[in-house]
């Protein structure tokens, strides 16, 4: 009996325990069924999904809309294609890093990335928050609906702030004419994307600021600038004012002259004469910008990443490059062309000085920019072309010593060491300066003066009433503005001479042994002085005013 109940005890316990282990068996299948479910859920989100967003590239001062696809797929990989630089291949670092430090992780999936159009080269890590928001919606980590009413721009920190990019106003400038809705941007570039009027522009310290917006989750408001107001802020009181000049009168006549007609001007003085304090305060008298033209300027620098946190340029830029400077810096260039230091005095004043010591070679690629305004810069698959349209002024010594030939100078030169200091500069350049003149040292009496003379402003007024009569004049014309940008038909046309006038240009002519370009050159400038005596034709004083700023045609100078 002690057997049997031995046995029955035995044989339920055993079956007791496959119970359990059967329990556990279907415990275990449900739970695995459970986490299939899920997974596959989690796995639809992370597999398969392609989603494009918007950014932009600028070549030359103008912007394209690229297009970001991202795809992730099953596998594993980081895949970037449509001929991306190393800048834009290296922000897979970046992103990692910056989304790790944000809560958010970098898909353990095959991620294949397309910029397109595929065919056209993208430079720069601005791409770096395009590509990141991308990642987040393709991954299913956030969700953004309208995502392809942006453009989207900036370069990441790896803690996710964002770092200014170049070309932000080109870029909204795009953005507006292709119907986007608004434009994400760091917010050091804020203001000058701004500028574009119909476009919400969203300045950015962080990339979480977009994803909250994105998701709707937070709010940003767009900033806002009154263009014309910012326009309008004009400077009366410049930092540098012809009223600290003393003396040179005719100097700054020359001056007046040049800025109302936009010409080109060469000041040949010994040192301490007062060239670079007369340069500098050129752009004090020049008119005030249109707002065309501030546009214009304010995109070439923006291009060149040199606005920082400056909105519209209401002042003329004056750019005064080392003569060390290479010829690529000055007309622009390099793998991927940036504007240089002739295009970033467009609409204002490229100030060279001791032109003689300036590379030869640097001098001459300025001759194609001087007459077309516009320089082409072209490589084997593009070109670009920036905008030129400048005034040149230049300053130098009339000879190694640094003075004229005159006996009462500490330190002399004799004829032919000036003209082969003068040499340096060829004569097609020359030829290209509507006005030469000497600046001579200021004596004492004129030094001591108590009295200030004619401040800046009052200059402006006349140079500006100037202006608005060539307006007028050329207002038909869709690229000239003023008297220097005038062609030959022009001139023949407005700048019709007396019989005097023409007696009088001949004799020059033949006496100095001047170039068909130099006749044209006197007949603008003479145009220009005109303007400024509000006469509507050319007469003979202006004509004769016109040929004595011509002083490196004389003899003496270049023989």
């Amino acid at each position: 009996m002690y057997h049997i109940g031995l046995q029955s005890v035995v044989f339920e316990v055993f079956f007791d325990g496959i119970l359990i282990i059967h329990y556990f068996i279907r415990i275990y299948v449900g739970f695995v069924i459970i986490i299939r479910k899920v997974f596959s859920k989690f796995r639809f989100k992370y597999i398969q999904m392609l989603v494009k967003v918007f950014g932009s590239a600028v070549f030359g001062v103008e912007a394209t809309t690229i297009t970001v696809e991202v795809n992730i797929d099953k596998g594993i990989g980081y895949h970037l294609v449509g001929l991306p630089d190393n800048a834009i291949k290296e922000s897979s670092y970046r992103i990692a890093a910056a989304l790790k430090n944000n809560g958010y992780a970098m898909p353990g999936k095959k991620i294949t990335i397309n910029m397109a159009p595929a065919d056209l080269r993208k430079e720069g890590s601005a791409y770096d928050l395009t590509l990141t928001i991308g990642i987040l919606v393709a991954s299913g980590q956030i969700n953004a609906e309208d995502i392809d009413k942006y453009i989207i721009m900036g370069e990441l920190s790896l803690d996710g702030s964002l770092q200014p990019i170049r070309g932000a106003l080109p870029i909204a400038i795009k953005a507006k004419e292709e119907g986007f809705k608004g434009f994400f941007l760091p917010k050091q570039n804020v203001k000058e994307a701004a500028i574009v009027a119909g476009l919400d522009v969203y300045g950015i310290e962080n990339v979480q600021e977009v994803i909250d917006f994105l998701e709707g989750k937070g709010t940003l408001e767009p900033t806002t600038i009154d263009t014309r107001a910012e326009f309008y802020k004009t400077l009366d009181f410049p930092e540098f004012d012809f009223s600290d000049v003393k003396g040179q009168e005719s100097i700054k006549r020359c001056m007046e002259i040049a800025a109302a007609g936009g010409h080109n001007i060469i000041l040949i003085g010994p040192p301490g004469a007062g060239k670079t304090m007369l340069a500098k305060r050129l752009p004090s008298i020049l008119p005030p910008m249109a707002l065309r033209e501030a546009l214009e300027t304010t995109k070439i620098h923006s291009v060149a990443g040199k606005l920082k946190e400056v909105g519209l340029m209401n002042q003329r830029p004056f750019r005064s490059p080392h003569h060390t400077i290479s010829n690529v810096a000055l007309v622009g260039g390099g793998s991927y062309p940036q504007p240089g230091e002739i295009s970033m005095a467009h609409n204002g004043v490229l100030f060279l000085d001791e032109l003689p010591e300036f590379k030869r070679d640097v001098l001459e690629v300025m001759r194609q920019p001087l007459e077309d305004r516009e320089v082409t810069i072209s490589r084997a698959k593009f070109t670009v072309t920036y905008p030129s349209s400048f005034m040149l002024v230049a300053s130098m010594n009339p000879s190694p010593s640094g003075f004229f030939n005159d006996p009462d100078s500490p330190q002399t030169s004799s004829p032919h060491e000036m003209q082969r200091y003068l040499s340096k500069i060829s004569g097609p350049l020359l030829d290209r300066i509507d006005i030469h003149i000497e600046v001579t040292p200021v004596p004492f009496d004129k030094l001591s003066e108590d009295q200030k003379a004619e401040s800046s402003v009052d200059i402006r007024k006349r140079v500006t009433a100037a202006r608005e009569i060539q307006t007028q004049r050329f207002e038909l014309m869709e690229n000239i503005h003023y008297n220097a940008q005038m062609n030959t038909k022009h001139i023949r046309e407005y700048c019709a001479l007396d019989d005097v006038s023409k007696q009088l240009l001949k004799t020059a002519m033949e006496r100095l042994n001047l170039s068909a370009r130099a006749y044209d050159r006197i007949l603008k400038v003479a145009r220009t002085i005109a303007d400024l005596d509000a006469a509507p034709v050319v007469v003979s004083s202006h004509i004769a005013e016109a040929i004595q700023y011509r002083s490196l045609d004389r003899d003496g100078w270049l023989g």
